[in-house]
């Protein structure tokens, strides 16, 4: 059994208030939740308004099976967000 982990950091600078980024973060956090079988979740900067910090894992049975997963997600958001999408960290335990 493998758990992937990773961390992104997403840049939108058209957002101006929390309200916003508020908005943006769940908006993201649903659809991937809701399409792909992960956890996901806002870790960290939470109060900076036009920096998003994401932390999403997966559970698969191998590391090839785990890296396909966070691709497809990490792929996904960058394709439904506007902003620019910084991978940090990513680990398979």
């Amino acid at each position: 059994m493998v758990i992937g982990v990773v961390k992104i950091r997403i840049h939108v600078p058209w957002v101006h208030s929390l309200k916003e980024k508020r908005m943006e973060v769940k908006s993201i956090c649903s659809k991937v939740a809701n399409k792909f079988n992960v956890s996901i979740a806002e870790i960290e900067e939470q109060d900076i308004h036009q920096f998003i910090v994401l932390g999403f894992a997966c559970l698969a049975g191998n590391n090839a099976h785990a890296d396909s997963i966070l691709d497809n997600v990490i792929n996904y958001i960058e394709g439904n967000t506007e902003g620019e999408v910084i991978i940090e960290e990513r680990e398979l335990l």
